[in-house]
């Protein structure tokens, strides 16, 4: 098989993008890479980044509301404080699951799931 997998980037549906921008950016610490709105008055499409991994942000309709983004961490409970530092609301505050993962989720201003998950040794489902 030929042509190799760079990364992939979820694209969310947002409401408001510059209020998730700010969301995004106050309560979670990603920066905004850039962003695109084709002519005024058209939805926006927003790039932002934190650590390596990157998400896009898209009042386009053709991207549902409600998605859930999956991010591997090295520390949940770390990223928990951090997170709580900034006003960030916890859905779902570090827990140890069966499957080997301590999970904590945020839903973001739209209703997007964000779980943030670390590989935890000795737990197995």
């Amino acid at each position: 098989m030929s042509g190799k997998l760079l990364r992939a980037v979820p694209t969310l549906r947002v409401e408001d993008a510059m209020r998730s921008v700010a969301f995004y950016g106050e309560q979670l610490g990603f920066k905004e890479d850039w962003r695109h709105q084709h002519a005024p008055a058209l939805p926006w499409f927003v790039s932002l980044s934190r650590d390596g991994l990157s998400v896009f942000l898209t009042e386009h309709p053709e991207c549902a509301a409600g998605a859930l983004v999956y991010f591997y961490v090295a520390d949940v409970d770390d990223l928990f404080r951090a997170f709580g530092a900034r006003g960030a609301v916890t859905e779902q505050a570090p827990v140890d699951r069966p499957w080997g993962m301590r999970e904590m989720q945020i839903r973001d201003p739209d209703g997007n799931r964000l779980r943030f998950g670390q590989h935890v040794e000795g737990v197995t489902g």
